[in-house]
């Protein structure tokens, strides 16, 4: 057969959701399972406290053996930093223990095998753009300096609400510039946080132009995790409140893009879509994005 009329099988769908680690890391895994997930997203510790207790010997291997058993197999876990954490801050207090909560969660993401964690980026709390930027690179170099892994830091695009820096992609670009370790910075994208950020993501138009600005400034390669959220809060709103894909006001078209677009294949793409007492809100915004995924419109070769 003539290899030209053989076509390269597709890649699979990474889709996944962002999973709960309470009564043990592993029981992630074993969620994932139960949603047919193949990417998972996980708090590697209380999402909500500065500190917690350390990961255990038996809770590693119990992880471990999740993930090597797991069925579909989970090809990709992302985690994701603490909302205290806010290197962004020039309080002394915050910062320190900002910056003593990220080395930590990286120790974490090491201890379990995670290779991506996702984190704000921080507030500048009114100093000003320009400073918030200084400061959060020069607490993610003090970090990286002294860890000894490889976990890249996720940069999460936000909403831009109360000073926090990364609602557009220059931003992003600029602490990634100012780092002294730029080799362990990617970025995040978060559909609901671009949507109240102000870029019409379900226009094609507006997203071709976002992809190529990322593309430009800090390169699509460094893209590391896709969230799929839908917004409760209008266009350029700076409302960060997600809502089930297809009930918010992005429009489904946006998440057509963000699933079938080739520039993204490989990347985990996670919803943090709300919870219920069960898993049935989660299966039925996956069952979505995967029927969206398999209309194969709009796709760029």
């Amino acid at each position: 057969m003539n290899d030209s009329n053989v076509r390269a099988a597709k890649p699979p769908l990474l889709l996944g959701a962002h999973l709960s680690i309470a009564g043990g890391y592993d029981r992630a895994i074993g969620l994932a399972g139960r949603l047919g997930c193949n990417c998972v997203q996980i708090f590697v510790k209380n999402q909500r406290q500065w500190e917690g207790p350390a990961i255990s010997d038996e809770q590693a291997a119990a992880w471990r053996s999740a993930l090597a058993s797991s069925r579909p197999r989970v090809e990709r876990v992302v985690g994701h930093s603490a909302y205290l954490i806010n290197l962004g801050s020039d309080d002394v207090v915050v910062r320190g223990r900002s910056i003593a909560a990220l080395a930590d969660e990286l120790g974490r993401c090491r201890r379990l095998g995670v290779g991506d964690l996702v984190m704000h980026p921080g507030s500048h709390r009114g100093r000003g753009v320009e400073e918030g930027i200084r400061l959060v690179a020069k607490g993610l170099d003090e970090v990286l300096a002294a860890d000894g892994g490889e976990t890249r830091v996720l940069l999460e695009t936000t909403a831009g609400a109360g000073g926090l820096i990364g609602s557009v992609p220059e931003e992003i670009a600029e602490v990634m510039a100012a780092s002294r370790h730029p080799e362990r910075l990617g970025f995040c994208m978060d559909s609901c946080h671009l949507f109240a950020a102000g870029f019409d993501v379900a226009d094609r138009r507006v997203f071709d132009g976002l992809m190529a600005r990322f593309e430009k400034l800090v390169g699509l390669e460094r893209l590391g995790c896709v969230h799929l959220n839908d917004s409760a809060g209008e266009l350029g709103s700076r409302l960060d409140r997600h809502a089930h894909i297809g009930e918010g006001r992005i429009g489904l078209a946006a998440f057509g893009h963000f699933v079938r677009d080739e520039r993204l294949v490989g990347v985990p793409k996670v919803i943090e879509t709300p919870k219920g007492d069960d898993l049935t809100f989660d299966r039925r915004n996956l069952r979505l994005l995967r029927k969206l995924a398999e209309e194969g419109h709009g796709q760029v070769s």
